[in-house]
């Protein structure tokens, strides 16, 4: 048993009497740095809109699955079975169209009725209707409507209404407190609050906004109609509008993600001008710049987007950018991912000058482009098919450091690749080697080691290139790569690290 003097076990008393005495002061000074959510919410809450849109649907027999791919919905089939079959069975009623319904959130932009809400919310709508919180309805105009960014921009008669203060999302940090306010699952003009969880993200669903919208992904609660709302800073500035959620449920699980309102607002005023949006675009294919590639290209650090390939006569080419080129920066703006370039330059109208910033040669060169006008374009992800079991690997020329046995591309390839002179084939690689990148059927048109890019003329340079290379050294390679569709290569690089 401890024991402790009557004098020392006063003094433990005092002690603990003033710690508990000041601990409370730092959970106040916390308490002060919170938002004021229920100020957030009174100045804001009138600014927020509920949206019902009415479309008619027609039918003239089933269908497994949407125009999108996705299947129907429970009222969806509950619909069609009591059109085509009817109370007392099939053939009772006569097949014909439907109303179907849904709704979203918005908000208030101007005081003579402008409204914001996602492109999903009023797509194809036959009629939508704007609910205040005043509970007043009108009747709303699509004034225009962006799939590519997920934006519409109504309008409704009305005057006197209260519009939201436009925030800076660059400015979001983090872990900063953040709020929307909406109608999820129908529960009008409800608030929840979260943070921010990153920014700048791509979406991964196969959507068609992830390429062009840096999204800022947050942890407020969001459900299905939430989408078209506002999301709030701190400071009760509109920051981004609210867009999507990923689930496997289908309902919130912590993971949601917002359009800035720079980029919204950016594209509203172009719906308002003209009901358009025009994009300026550069007129490469690029890809992600790895450690591997950002060693072997001589960068500090792994940045920037791979230029694979340059479109003839685009904006790129005329301003001289190159197949290798790694694109650092846009209009003074760090490419950090080669996710980011594409939201940089479609964010700069068509004819505008930009200036590009590239690596190339183991130096930074700065060129300035005009850009053209971005159109859908369908990326090119198709070639011809991997060389027959008959096509000749004689002759073949072996690197032993990494398993390969190149050959020169064959008339066939050369025709289909447009490869016209130079090259190595990948004819075959030693399970032993494992080489990470090349497959068989690679025709290998460049290397570059130690930020040096040297053009290959025949296999066997290509053999000697590597053999000085030396141990440890990581090399990459640009190659034309058969695809699963026929007709085409693909351009990309691969790396390879020469065994130490």
């Amino acid at each position: 048993m401890l024991h402790i003097a009557p004098h020392r076990w006063f003094a433990a008393l005092l002690g603990a009497a003033t710690l508990t005495l000041l601990v409370p002061a730092a959970p106040v000074a916390a308490a002060r740095d919170l938002p004021d959510f229920v100020r957030l919410y009174e100045e804001n809450a009138p600014s927020v809109v509920s949206i019902s849109v009415t479309q008619t649907v027609g039918r003239r027999g089933p269908r497994a699955q949407r125009e999108d791919g996705t299947p129907p919905d429970r009222e969806e089939m509950e619909e069609f079975f009591r059109r085509f079959f009817g109370p007392g069975g099939p053939g009772r009623d006569s097949p014909r169209p439907f109303r179907r319904q849904g709704g979203g959130s918005g908000f208030i932009i101007s005081s003579d009725g402008y409204i914001v809400t996602n492109h999903h919310v009023v797509d194809e709508a036959d009629e939508v209707t704007v609910r205040l919180t005043d509970k007043r309805e009108f009747k709303a105009k699509v004034v225009g409507k962006d799939q590519r960014t997920d934006i519409a921009i109504l309008k409704i008669d009305a005057t006197g209404l209260r519009p939201v203060k436009i925030g800076d999302p660059s400015a979001l940090k983090i872990g900063e407190w953040v709020a929307a306010i909406g109608q999820p699952l129908g529960f009008e003009t409800t608030l929840t609050t979260g943070v921010v969880s990153a920014k700048a993200r791509a979406s991964r669903g196969g959507d068609r906004t992830g390429d062009l919208v840096p999204f800022i992904q947050h942890d407020a609660a969001v459900n299905p109609g939430n989408s078209g709302g506002p999301l709030f800073n701190s400071r009760g500035e509109v920051v981004a509008v609210n867009s999507m959620i990923a689930t496997f449920s289908g309902g919130f699980q912590g993971i949601s993600f917002a359009i800035p309102i720079d980029l919204a607002m950016d594209v509203v005023g172009q719906l308002r001008a003209g009901g358009t949006v025009r994009r300026g675009m550069l007129g490469v294919n690029i890809g992600p710049v790895s450690r591997d590639l950002a060693e072997a290209f001589g960068l500090q650090r792994s940045q920037g987007a791979m230029v694979s390939s340059v479109n003839k006569g685009s904006a790129a080419e005329k301003a001289g950018i190159r197949q290798g080129d790694i694109i650092l920066r846009f209009n003074d703006r760090v490419v950090e991912d080669s996710s980011d370039l594409p939201r940089l330059v479609t964010s700069v109208r068509p004819g505008t000058p930009a200036k590009v910033q590239v690596w190339r040669d183991g130096k930074a060169l700065d060129l300035s482009v005009t850009l053209d006008e971005w159109t859908e374009t369908t990326p090119v992800a198709a070639a011809s098919p991997r060389p027959s079991a008959g096509a000749a690997p004689a002759s073949g020329t072996k690197i032993g450091a990494l398993g390969l046995e190149l050959r020169a591309p064959d008339e066939r390839e050369r025709t289909v690749s447009k490869v016209e002179k130079g090259g190595a084939v990948v004819a075959d690689i030693a399970d032993r080697a494992g080489p990470r990148s090349l497959m068989e059927g690679d025709i290998v048109t460049a290397v570059t080691i130690k930020g040096r890019t040297t053009t290959i003329d025949s296999p066997s340079q290509l053999a000697e290139l590597i053999g000085k290379a030396g141990k440890g050294t990581t090399v990459a390679f640009r190659v034309k790569r058969p695809a699963p569709q026929a007709g085409q290569y693909v351009d990309l690089y691969a790396t390879e690290r020469l065994p130490d």
